[in-house]
């Protein structure tokens, strides 16, 4: 599977160069270029972080673990609190007990529920539209309440029994529980208790990216235990490259699907931009989001209850998850897939019986 998916990346890095030597007729070259570019904000956003893993790990082993192996799960779930390109990985393999659900945690929950409460809830409360965030409240609920469906699908594929899925998933569940509840009886304070939860994240990425320079700089550590962020960099540059081919590979399957998704669209009765949001969700968020004001009601719902497991599915992280344990792409993008697929399908659903 790996192997495959590294001749598909390179392929997609040849569809955009070859574009971009041609002139960028077919817009694959801007892809590429895009991919690239998108380096500095994937940095900005993780490398401070990855310095300051090892310390937030000891933290957590001395005043969190302890309490939290009373529950029975791996103490490695709790990485799955933050995004795998956040930190979620680091955590949850500095953590774990059992190694193999260390990788289901640090790569399966980091990439759908993390990356949900560190990103894509408090970036979308800012970006949403203020008469669009119940759309988006409800559209939350319903891909946390989906969730189970990926992460099941990707830890069988990735080794784990049904039974040890269900358990060491437990503390995800009743979170995705209470943060659904929260969003939907009191969305004004969680919206303001994820501005904060936002600004503090912000706050600790930037001390570790300015811990981290300076011990490059001055050749010693600044705190023991820091991690050098020449390695926090290499990480990086690992997505950057992937990004190179599977952004060029995102906007040709977008072109080749466009038909058929209008069609399917259609039948259920979502608008264009709506399908376009979908397919544009697995490689950025962001653009999905930003085009929520255009979408019909059901597509905004649907949209953002997609997001929850498949946000950056084709581009952010798969390119960590190549970079860190190949073994789990496979994995990875079937919890996305069955996670987001299973959250669309019941939106579907449950708008078809309001009718």
């Amino acid at each position: 599977m790996n192997e495959i998916l590294m001749y598909v990346l390179a392929a997609g890095v040849l569809l955009g160069g070859i574009d971009q030597l041609l002139g960028n007729k077919r817009g694959y070259g801007k892809c590429l270029e895009e991919g690239f570019m998108l380096m500095g904000p994937t940095a900005l956003s993780m490398v401070g972080m990855l310095c300051l893993i090892p310390l937030i790990s000891q933290a957590f082993r001395t005043f969190v673990v302890p309490i939290f192996t009373l529950t029975g799960a791996d103490p490695s779930v709790l990485g799955g609190i933050l995004a795998i390109d956040m930190g979620g990985y680091q955590l949850a393999k500095e953590l774990a007990n059992n190694p193999q659900v260390g990788s289901y945690a640090g790569v399966l929950i980091a990439s759908t529920f993390g990356c949900t409460l560190v990103f894509t809830i408090p970036v979308g409360m800012e970006i949403v539209e203020e008469e669009d965030r119940g759309a988006f409240a409800k559209g939350i609920l319903t891909g946390l309440a989906a969730l189970p469906a990926g992460l099941l699908a990707g830890g069988l594929l990735c080794g784990l029994s049904f039974g040890e899925v269900i358990w060491q998933s437990m503390p995800v569940f009743v979170l995705s529980l209470l943060l659904g509840l929260g969003l939907k009886c009191a969305p004004r304070v969680m919206m303001k208790g994820f501005r904060v939860f936002a600004r503090g994240m912000k706050l600790l990425i930037t001390l570790g990216l300015i811990l981290g320079a300076l011990s490059y700089f001055l050749k010693r550590d600044l705190i023991p235990g820091l991690a050098p962020i020449e390695d926090a960099l290499a990480v990086v540059a690992s997505i950057g490259i992937t990004m190179l081919g599977s952004l060029p590979l995102a906007e040709f399957l977008r072109r080749l699907m466009r038909k058929p998704f209008r069609k399917l669209g259609h039948h259920f009765g979502l608008n264009e931009t709506s399908v376009s949001g979908l397919m544009i969700g697995m490689v950025s968020p962001i653009p999905q989001l930003t085009s929520m004001k255009d979408m019909d009601s059901l597509g905004k719902v649907a949209n953002t209850a997609f997001a929850v497991s498949a946000a950056s599915a084709l581009a952010a992280h798969a390119g960590f998850t190549l970079s860190v344990e190949p073994d789990m792409v496979g994995a990875m993008l079937a919890a996305k897939i069955v996670g987001a697929a299973t959250a669309v399908a019941a939106v579907l659903l449950l708008e078809r019986k309001r009718r």
